[in-house]
């Protein structure tokens, strides 16, 4: 014998399947959440480390999405600050090492959706990515060279270098925000 199809079936139906999904999100979500962390925490801390002098320890703020590294002598050495801008493709976020004078010693790509190709080359161009060694931007221009600055854009892909260009920019204004020291 069918079932009667009515309102009361119909109902019962979706509501247990609506259960049995929630139930099968949950569980992956809990079985998920700790792996996710842990790898977004060892990715970021491959980033400070990529992007600062060696240290002995980090601080975190979250107040401005930046840690403080300090040697094995208490001395700061440097600033990681997390900084996100949108480029052609969508958002693109940066791990931008600041020393305490105000000297970019490193930057390194977090997470970008750029077009493959071409704008996603920002964290693997070579001779884009080496410009940012040792960028003072108290003598260099922080824009690109399209638009008067000293920064070498990505061959195709201005729209993303200059979204770089920004994300460094504001890891910067961040850094004078919290009291780092400049050249400028």
């Amino acid at each position: 014998m069918a079932v009667k199809s009515n309102l009361t079936n119909m109902v019962l139906v979706l509501g247990v399947t609506c259960l049995v999904c929630s139930a099968l999100l949950g569980g992956a979500y809990a079985v998920t959440k700790d792996p996710i962390e842990k790898a977004v925490a060892e990715k970021t801390n491959r980033a400070i480390a990529q992007v600062l002098p060696e240290f002995g320890k980090t601080e975190y703020h979250a107040d401005g999405k930046y840690y403080v590294a300090t040697g094995q002598d208490g001395q700061v050495v440097g600033y990681a600050i997390e900084s996100t801008t949108v480029g052609f493709g969508g958002n693109l976020t940066l791990m931008v090492g600041i020393t305490p004078d105000g000297v970019v010693y490193n930057t390194s790509v977090l997470s970008q959706s750029e077009t493959p190709g071409l704008g996603a080359k920002c964290n693997t161009d070579q001779k884009f990515m080496e410009q940012w060694k040792g960028f003072d931007p108290a003598s260099k221009i922080l824009s690109v060279k399209k638009d008067g600055g000293d920064v070498d854009a990505i061959t195709a892909s201005t729209i993303t270098s200059r979204a770089y260009t920004q994300a460094v920019a504001n890891a910067l204004d961040t850094f004078k925000k919290i009291g780092g020291q400049s050249n400028e």
